[in-house]
């Protein structure tokens, strides 16, 4: 396993929609075994294959509703696609091809994902709060598409720490 280098936004890679994986060998093994250690490394949530400059529907997800007293896990997504969305959240976005940089962004509260694991199986998984914000993220990731496109407005660093943003949802 190795660390890759997370693109900037501004690498046209990350602007680029992503082709299905249709081999399911070791050369996929390793760019998930990779991403896992890189997303591990900078603290994130999520990772997408066109972060790292691979073009292919392939992203890993740390999932965080997990019982007090349990580690968070990542899990694997080749070729994912939402088929259920429900309910709504608003709330401060970031990403890590935008380090420091935050946005306002809705997405919805629940989402139910279809994908399949490392070895081509297929299955579905529904995740809620920030795992379903997420999936959301990251799968606009695979159609070119980075937070900055979908947020409502890019929120400052003060805005960030007070919790201001909250005042004009209530409003």
């Amino acid at each position: 396993m190795a660390t890759r280098k997370i693109l900037p936004s501004s690498e046209p890679a990350l602007h680029k929609k992503c082709r299905q994986v249709t081999a399911f060998d070791e050369r996929l093994h390793t760019l998930l075994d990779d991403m896992r250690e890189t997303l591990l490394e900078a603290d994130g949530v999520g990772l997408a294959a066109p972060q790292v400059g691979i073009l292919r529907r392939a992203v890993l997800v740390l999932e965080t509703n997990v019982p007090e007293g349990t580690e968070p896990y990542v899990v694997e997504l080749i070729n994912p696609e939402i088929i259920e969305r429900s309910g709504e959240q608003n709330g401060p976005e970031g990403c890590l091809s935008l380090p420091g940089e935050w946005g306002l962004v809705t997405r919805p509260m629940e989402v139910r994902v279809r994908a399949q694991d490392r070895e081509g199986k297929t299955f579905e998984l529904s995740g809620t709060g920030l795992t379903a914000r997420a999936f959301c993220h990251e799968l606009d990731h695979l159609d070119g598409v980075v937070f900055t496109d979908v947020a409502e407005r890019m929120l400052s660093d003060e805005e960030l720490e007070n919790g201001s943003w909250r005042e004009e949802e209530e409003q």
